[in-house]
């Protein structure tokens, strides 16, 4: 079996390459980017930053064409994220909504709910955080307590969510909610999406010891969702969030990679600003980690 880049996927890691050493700011370059601790200010940077991605068609590339993408092979997708990595890019900073809810609404959503939401989504004019974990419903994601209770043309939801990442600064949030508590648990659950602006919504940072706010917990009280965000059927939302979750872990491998690298050409950097690259054992280990981020 040949391991090798073909001829042509080689020329697009020099078109991106070349592209990314051209296009990215250095105020972006080899910043490690957490969205849950990000302000307002950095986000509107980075939110420029995927545009200008987009315009030169790198967000989405895996989507099909007719959703905006350009049919990207899965190796194309590796040699980007490769790129980025190599280039220290920060990540997209609409990640969650290109690499999970993007994919779950080519599957699950209306004609109007894709050509309301994934424009806007590539673009980053609309960032998203995802509603799914609660106090009570982390490993056990099933056993979710949020309720929404349809009132004509309305769902009104209540509950709390904890773990939002993006939260303090998300347009509008992806979110599983329990439509039939009489039913059992995996069943009886809906995916809406919510417009964060909506009135009865709280967010509030969960502060570590560093001092810093990883994640939000969100609060829902009486908050109105229209019964047009409903994707999917009432009560079948598991099913859709299960897509979502087969999307999630295959963009957080891709997190991990830029991230690690991010961090090792840093550490790289220090290691010579330090003068320590003629150790021996530093030079050792130094390999060893970037054998092991491969």
């Amino acid at each position: 079996m040949d391991f090798d880049f073909t001829d042509k996927e080689e020329a697009f890691r020099k078109e991106v390459r070349a592209w990314l050493e051209t296009n990215l700011p250095d105020d972006l370059r080899g910043r490690a980017f957490a969205s849950s601790r990000a302000g307002r200010e950095e986000i509107q940077k980075l939110r420029a930053w995927q545009r200008r991605m987009h315009a030169a068609g790198y967000v989405g590339m895996d989507w099909p064409r007719e959703f905006g993408g350009r049919g990207a092979s899965i190796t194309e997708m590796v040699i980007l994220y490769q790129e980025m990595a190599r280039a220290e890019s920060p990540q997209l900073v609409n990640r969650g909504g290109v690499s999970i809810l993007g994919p779950t609404l080519m599957k699950y959503g209306t004609a109007a709910q894709q050509k309301r939401f994934l424009p806007k989504i590539l673009t980053a004019d609309e960032l998203w955080c995802q509603g799914f974990s609660e106090p009570n419903a982390g490993s056990d994601l099933a056993n979710l307590q949020t309720r929404a209770v349809l009132e004509g043309d309305d769902f009104i939801v209540n509950g709390q969510k904890v773990w939002t990442s993006m939260g303090h600064v998300a347009d509008w949030c992806f979110l599983l909610v329990r439509t039939d508590p009489g039913a059992p648990k995996h069943k009886g659950i809906s995916f809406l999406l919510v417009d964060m602006k909506t009135p009865g919504i709280t967010v509030r940072p969960l502060r570590q010891i560093t001092g810093e706010a990883e994640f939000n917990e969100t609060f829902f009280d009486n908050v109105r969702v229209p019964v047009e965000n409903l994707v999917g059927k009432e009560n079948e939302g598991w099913g859709v969030a299960i897509t979502t979750l087969a999307h999630e872990r295959d963009v957080l491998t891709h997190i991990r990679h830029i991230s690690l690298r991010n961090a090792l050409h840093r550490l790289i950097r220090f290691v010579k600003e330090r003068g320590a690259g003629a150790d021996p054992v530093v030079r050792q280990r130094i390999a060893h980690l970037f054998i092991s981020e491969q």
